[in-house]
């Protein structure tokens, strides 16, 4: 299991940081080798189930999540979101929070524990660098994407 936390600050209003980061389809676009489903009828709220698909062939899983806290921006009170991981290999959960930030930006953290069922305790150090490398370029290409 991996704990991991990133920040980033971005030239956006806190409700466009928001959607953003929340619509989910948008992540497919921007971690490679994934696709990503909601199950549930929109809008997004808790209850709202989502799988990524990743990897190839054979090599495919699904990352199955929950949203469990739905809480967006409101005036300039930061925007709450929690993700449960609940699929077969992937397990742990997600939080994304956007604040206001310096000079009227947005200030994006994102946290995540991070499982992957079968996958030894002694790789952990790779999987958190992997992971802290892919999700750190998803929520920069989010964020950058209109």
């Amino acid at each position: 299991m991996v704990i991991f936390q990133l920040e980033r600050t971005a030239p956006l209003s806190l409700d466009d940081a928001w959607r953003r980061l929340t619509e989910w389809s948008r992540h497919g676009d921007a971690v490679p080798l994934t696709r990503v489903a909601v199950l549930t009828p929109p809008p997004t709220g808790e209850g709202t189930v989502i799988v990524a698909r990743s990897g190839f062939g054979p090599f495919a899983f699904d990352d199955r999540m929950e949203v469990t806290v739905w809480q967006p921006p409101a005036l300039d009170e930061p925007g709450r979101c929690r993700l449960e991981k609940r699929g077969r290999v992937v397990l742990g959960w997600a939080e994304i929070e956007v604040r206001p930030g310096p000079g009227g930006r947005a200030r994006v953290i994102w946290r995540e524990e991070l499982r992957l069922r079968f996958l030894p305790s002694l790789l952990d150090p790779l999987l958190k660098a992997t992971a802290r490398t892919v999700f750190g370029r998803t929520v920069n290409q989010l964020l950058r994407r209109p």
